[in-house]
């Protein structure tokens, strides 16, 4: 193998991880706004708990203990 074809092939594996990057951070961005467009999560308050970071806050959701949890 040669050296020139070794960063040939790097650049080709550099663009397809970009490529690659980017369409997970839309796909991510999009499951974002899509979550709280219907309501499922609203992600602002989980930006403002770092805000908000005391002991006597208001809690952001309830949560329900599991099966494992309710047997102890």
């Amino acid at each position: 193998m040669s050296v020139d074809f070794i960063r040939q092939l790097q650049a080709y594996g550099f663009i397809a991880f970009v490529v690659l990057a980017c369409i997970g951070v839309y796909g991510y961005w999009f499951h974002l706004k899509h979550s709280e467009k219907t309501g499922r999560r609203n992600y602002e308050k989980y930006a403002n708990l770092a805000l908000d970071d005391e002991l006597n806050s208001e809690i952001i959701e309830s949560r329900t203990p599991t099966k494992e949890e309710k047997g102890k």
